[in-house]
């Protein structure tokens, strides 16, 4: 992503942040934002782009919800129907890719990961456990995400909504991303800065690139 800024404007005077300079403090930063966007539901950070190659090895991007992230695992946590075409996507081609983008912040990231799915296992009843009752109505549709209808589907009357438990459970699953590459870009008007890690054997191995 790239915004040029004229070499004639003035920079204001400003405290520059601590990740500007410094490649550990920007790959910090960058977990802290993911963190953000778990814990905080208005963060742009909740609900990055995720992109899979498709049957005929094009990209196929939608917007997902991020649960959990655990920057010591390198993972990313998000929930999904089994029978949503993204799942066969991963299953032919495992690696992925998320796009962060927050405004405010003036920070984008994008990972690459490999992704794994967990659908009958411990790792996806405890996601469901934990999941909110109006998180867990939308796996109880009877038709699979992305089949043509003729009309839209029902409205659930008022009172049976959040009442059928664990019908949906069979339709939910989790999936895993592993992430390996991460590149940050902060977009500031001194001078953008661009960085990229990749996951080698001995830890993050990151440089500076140019925005």
């Amino acid at each position: 992503m790239s915004t040029p800024e004229s070499n004639t404007q003035t920079a204001p005077n400003r405290e520059l942040p601590g990740h500007y300079n410094d490649l550990a403090s920007a790959l910090a930063h960058a977990w802290a934002m993911i963190g953000r966007g778990v814990a905080d539901r208005r963060s742009a950070f909740h609900t990055p782009f995720v992109a899979t190659v498709d049957e005929a090895g094009e990209p196929s991007q939608r917007v997902m919800v991020l649960r959990a992230a655990d920057s010591a695992a390198r993972t990313l946590r998000l929930h999904t129907d089994l029978r949503s075409a993204k799942l066969a996507h991963i299953a032919r081609h495992p690696r992925v890719s998320l796009a962060f983008y927050d405004s405010a912040a003036k920070l984008q990231l994008r990972l690459s990961a490999v992704a794994r799915v967990h659908a009958t296992d411990f790792v996806a009843d405890a996601a469901w456990l934990a999941s909110r009752p109006q998180s867990r109505l939308c796996y109880e549709q009877p038709i699979s995400p992305g089949q043509p209808l003729t009309t839209p589907l029902s409205e659930w009357p008022a009172d049976e909504r959040f009442a059928k438990g664990d019908d949906g459970r069979p339709n939910f699953a989790v999936l895993i991303a592993e992430v390996d590459v991460i590149e940050w870009l902060y977009l500031a008007i001194e001078g953008h800065r661009r960085a990229r890690w990749t996951w080698q054997t001995n830890g993050w191995q990151g440089s500076w690139v140019a925005p």
